[in-house]
């Protein structure tokens, strides 16, 4: 495919194009070879080679001068500007450096992962990176897989739901590992299995989803749960159960956050279920693959905390 579409870049090797533009413009082999640090003979033999490969004399000797063809004048502000283009553009990355750092990350979230995540990342973040911006954006789906392909998020923060499946483009760490337990009003003595299949349930859908981890778990069991309500947001239901019978099943950690601001009582899940997995997925290729790296490490160095 490249012969068709760059033939003659197909017959010249493209080193010899610097050693052009350094005798073009110097017009002399002696400061051309100082420039690139070479030897005189080198760069002579490198000239031969490209007036061979493009059929041109290209230089002509007149005392200490070497004076430019025809055709070497109209190749040179072309190759000047090419060579300067891509000098300009292969320049490596540099390292990322947080002090510094202005990068705007878009980051998918629901408003548990941002209610459990946000407080304690940008305590740890804002010191150490005062100039990183961040965008949450809700995602109708997990784990916002079309929108981190195609760079439209940079992180994703999720949670185990149904049917996830591993994607080759995508890493996926484990952020945090927790409990369910069930929260309810503060009258409540007890729950047992029986008092929970009784009870009437809030449930959070953050995707719209019609079955759960809890749900498949006590099917399995030959139970269903009665749920009265079903909500996308987490952060109303906890002052739904403090004024009703109802309960909820949510990770431990953000129990324990919300009946600081509720009045709640928290028991044990009556059964067996898996854990909740809070997820950070990203982008193999991310274009931000400086901080989005250095993000995840904050993150896990917080995660190891709580």
């Amino acid at each position: 495919m490249l012969n068709i579409m760059h033939p003659a870049l197909r017959r010249i090797d493209l080193n010899l194009l610097p050693v052009f533009d350094a005798v073009y413009r110097h017009r002399s082999v002696r400061i051309a070879a100082e420039e690139l640090i070479m030897s005189t003979s080198a760069l002579s033999h490198a000239l031969s080679r490209l007036r061979t490969a493009l059929n041109d004399p290209l230089f002509f000797r007149e005392g200490h001068r070497m004076c430019p063809s025809v055709y070497a004048t109209q190749l040179a502000p072309a190759i000047a500007s090419a060579l300067t283009f891509l000098n300009q553009q292969l320049i490596p990355q540099p390292d990322f450096s947080p002090a510094v750092a202005t990068d705007c990350l878009q980051i998918a979230i629901t408003d548990f992962t941002a209610f459990c995540v946000f407080p304690a990342l940008m305590h740890k973040v804002q010191p150490l990176a005062p100039g990183i911006r961040f965008e949450l954006r809700y995602l109708p789906h997990s784990p916002a897989l079309t929108e981190l392909l195609a760079g439209e998020v940079d992180l994703a923060l999720g949670f185990n739901v149904l049917n996830e499946t591993e994607h080759p483009d995508l890493d996926e760490i484990t952020w945090q590992r927790d409990e369910y337990v069930v929260i309810s009003n503060v009258n409540r003595a007890r729950l047992t299995l029986e008092d929970y299949l009784a009870a009437s349930h809030v449930v959070v859908t953050p995707w719209n989803e019609t079955q759960g981890v809890l749900d498949i778990e006590l099917e399995r069991m030959g139970h269903t749960r009665q749920v009265a309500i079903k909500t996308p947001s987490m952060l109303s239901a906890p002052f739904i159960i403090e004024h009703s019978d109802m309960l909820m099943a949510i990770p431990r950690s953000a129990a324990e956050r919300l009946a600081r601001s509720a009045h709640l009582k928290i028991f044990p899940l009556p059964f067996d279920a898996p854990p909740f997995d809070v997820k950070i997925y990203s982008h193999k290729r991310s274009g931000h693959r400086g901080v989005t790296h250095w993000l995840k490490q904050q993150l896990q160095a917080i995660a190891g905390k709580m």
